[in-house]
């Protein structure tokens, strides 16, 4: 009996209607099996990734069609299908980016980006000419902290945020790509004027070069958001350890100090050094504590919300909302609301008309939808 109640509980908590207070209506578009993320195709279809490693697309009325060709990917833990991407001139190349985690040799794993051509009609849409143009450095023991989210800015680099794995001390090593934000160009090169490109070249006890030449910015743990504002900044959300979460502007050859710094501690109790505490590192724009646990973060241009153009919009996990934070043209950042949606918030995405569109992250059979904001 006890189980059934939890059951109709569950049920209702997934069709409750908004909270009246909400500055939007919500309206349930689709429901996934464990969703991480999407991305709109040209036409306004969307697309998105469930973790155990399917890609759908979903009309604008919600109507869901499975994509075929996917590549394998290691699900369990935190891991499996991540991000997607769609190319800026899709239209003529029919370019995704994908990111996902790959299983290595004795048990380890590490998180990929792939490129590939998406044929988005007929009967089944496929993924073809799939690629593999990045991989994280090295493939460690253990199923968290991929990060793994994708950016292509207006000047047409791509943007991978890297996260720590867990490991702690990787995020400050320059012969790891874990725990850093990389620059690259679409094809997975290196550009010449990344900061760290000429770095240590002489050096003969640098057997990674290349993994320096990726490198824009270190001392990240686990960053799940990645967007760039309309005055060209690019800024990333993570999250901290035990509280401290944080949004820090991407800045050439950042360090952001983790793991010496952060204005949380560790989940063992044990405390860690503040930022104030070590100037050197640069300080985030906002830190939350209490955790907020973020997930995604978009930064909103459209024209349904007049008010939060130019805002970041957080998509709050253990927070189960969406918090508007005013980003700041000195880099520090304010937030200004929270609107709580009363279930974990996994990703968002601007539509073309300016609807606000949400991915809930299922846990425990709760849920999981695809739903549709737009204002009252």
């Amino acid at each position: 009996m006890l189980n059934r109640a939890f059951a109709i509980l569950a049920l209702l908590s997934a069709t409750l209607p908004a909270h009246a207070d909400l500055p939007f209506g919500v309206k349930e578009m689709a429901r996934f099996d464990q969703p991480w993320a999407m991305d709109f195709l040209p036409d306004g279809r969307l697309l998105v990734t469930e973790k155990k490693g399917s890609l759908f697309i979903v009309d604008p009325e919600g109507n869901k069609q499975p994509v075929g060709g996917e590549p394998d990917v290691d699900f369990g833990g935190q891991g499996g299908f991540g991000d997607v991407l769609v190319h800026p001139d899709f239209g003529k190349n029919s370019i995704l980016y994908l990111s996902y985690a790959e299983a290595g040799v004795g048990d380890t794993r590490g998180a990929v980006v792939a490129r590939a051509k998406l044929d988005p009609e007929g009967e089944r849409p496929m993924l073809l000419d799939i690629e593999v143009i990045w991989r994280q450095y090295p493939k460690v023991l253990g199923r968290g902290h991929y990060g793994h989210r994708l950016l292509i800015d207006t000047d047409g680099y791509l943007w991978i945020t890297s996260g720590d794995r867990q490991k702690f001390t990787p995020a400050q090593d320059m012969q790891s790509n874990i725990g850093k934000i990389l620059r690259l160009n679409q094809d997975g090169s290196i550009p010449e004027d990344n900061p760290f490109v000429d770095y240590l070249e002489s050096d003969p006890n640098v057997d990674d070069e290349a993994v320096y030449g990726e490198i824009w910015a270190l001392g990240v743990r686990n960053p799940l958001g990645i967007a760039q504002a309309p005055d060209g900044r690019i800024w990333e959300v993570e999250m901290g350890p035990l509280h401290g979460d944080e949004i820090n502007l991407v800045k050439r050859g950042a360090n952001y100090g983790y793991p010496i710094v952060s204005n949380g501690d560790h989940y063992d109790g044990r405390e860690i050094l503040d930022h104030d505490a070590r100037p050197e590192f640069d300080a985030p724009a906002i830190w939350w504590d209490p955790t907020i646990a973020p997930g995604d973060m978009i930064i909103y241009n459209g024209k349904m919300f007049r008010d939060w153009r130019g805002d970041a919009l957080v998509a709050g996990l253990a927070s189960r909302a969406i918090i508007r934070v005013e980003l700041n043209r000195d880099g520090s950042a304010e937030e200004v609301e929270r609107y709580e949606l009363g279930q974990r918030i996994r990703a968002l995405g601007e539509g073309p008309d300016g609807a606000v569109w949400v991915l809930e992250d299922e846990r425990r059979d709760q849920g999981g939808r695809l739903l549709k904001l737009t204002p009252r």
